[in-house]
């Protein structure tokens, strides 16, 4: 059984933009490595929703142990400090098997909060939160996004422009606190995940090879049934629940309920997605502790360099059993 030289455990950290390979390289090195798999994917952590979500095959999540997919119900909004929760709970129980918890998912925030700590804000204004709902219904997600451009410029930064329930919290914090997120934060330093020594990779493959390999992804996944699911869902779920403005799932609902056209929506969703990794590139590039890596998570290379390097930062950290 591994052991470590320190009370505190390595976390091995597999992070990136959408499309740039995380699953495969997340799965090469828990083959080699003695690890499990801990997903901080937002929307993977939600059961039923597939395809739209790139979650591993049944396949690959029978090759090791994984954790924290399709393991929410899509009724229930699953926020970053629940996530917070249940990971570090996982985390711990992966490493006292001596086992090496490998975090793979592209949700920096939710990263953030396992590994950071979360500052959870004030309590829910809920007439707040309506009337900021019936605003996005009237005029669109984007018109929340504007407000929130004034009065909190750097939450906006973060939050992308249609993502109403984000930015529907970051105006009620500002609105009922008076201050901004960031200010919130420093202010209030919330309470980190001390027992966990984080070692990060980050893919960083060529950004028009990737647009080029999102764009695949895309049409592959409408041209594979992501209307059939998005159809099957929507008599299982209620229509306005977040999840079905996950990239993928908005198109295919406004094709199914609204008639617009496969090269309309398919362009879209590209373009999306495009916007995300985007976003993703951002947030990662931020963090100094990041080694990069310029491939994708599946190119063989990639895979080995990867493989020494984390074995050369695990003897710095007193790992021993490793295969």
């Amino acid at each position: 059984m591994p052991k470590f030289s320190t009370p505190r455990f390595p976390v091995l950290v597999v992070a990136g933009p959408t499309a740039s390979g995380k699953t495969a390289l997340g799965l090469f090195l828990a083959q080699h490595l003695q690890g499990e798999i801990v997903n901080f994917d937002s929307m993977q952590v939600y059961r039923d929703f597939d395809l739209g979500t790139a979650k591993p095959t049944p396949e690959e999540m029978a090759q090791v142990p994984h954790h924290l997919i399709g393991m929410a119900s899509p009724e229930t909004p699953f926020t970053a400090g629940e996530y917070a929760r249940c990971a570090r709970s996982v985390v711990e129980q992966i490493s006292a098997r001596g086992r090496l918890p490998i975090l793979v998912g592209g949700t920096g925030f939710y990263l953030r909060a396992l590994l950071d700590g979360l500052f959870e804000g004030p309590q829910a204004d809920e007439g707040l939160r309506q009337r900021l709902r019936r605003h996005a219904q009237r005029w669109g997600p984007e018109s929340l996004h504007r407000l929130l451009r004034r009065l909190d410029p750097e939450a906006a930064q973060r939050i992308a422009p249609r993502d109403a329930a984000k930015a529907i919290r970051a105006l009620e914090v500002r609105i009922v606190t008076g201050k901004p997120m960031a200010q919130l934060w420093r202010e209030h330093a919330p309470e980190a995940f001390t027992q966990a020594d984080p070692i990060k990779i980050g893919l960083n493959p060529p950004r028009a090879q990737l647009y080029a390999r999102i764009d695949r992804r895309a049409a592959v996944m409408f041209n594979g049934g992501i209307q059939a699911e998005t159809e099957g869902l929507l008599q299982r779920y209620p229509a306005h629940l977040r999840v079905f403005e996950a990239h993928g799932y908005k198109q295919a609902y406004d094709m199914l309920r609204r008639g617009v056209p496969l090269a309309t929506a398919l362009p879209e969703a590209q373009q999306e997605q495009r916007n995300y990794a985007k976003r993703q590139w951002t947030w990662f590039r931020r963090d100094p502790a990041m080694h990069w890596l310029d491939g994708f998570g599946d190119d063989p290379a990639i895979q080995t360099a990867a493989l020494e390097w984390v074995k050369g930062e695990l003897r710095k950290k007193g790992w021993e059993g490793q295969k």
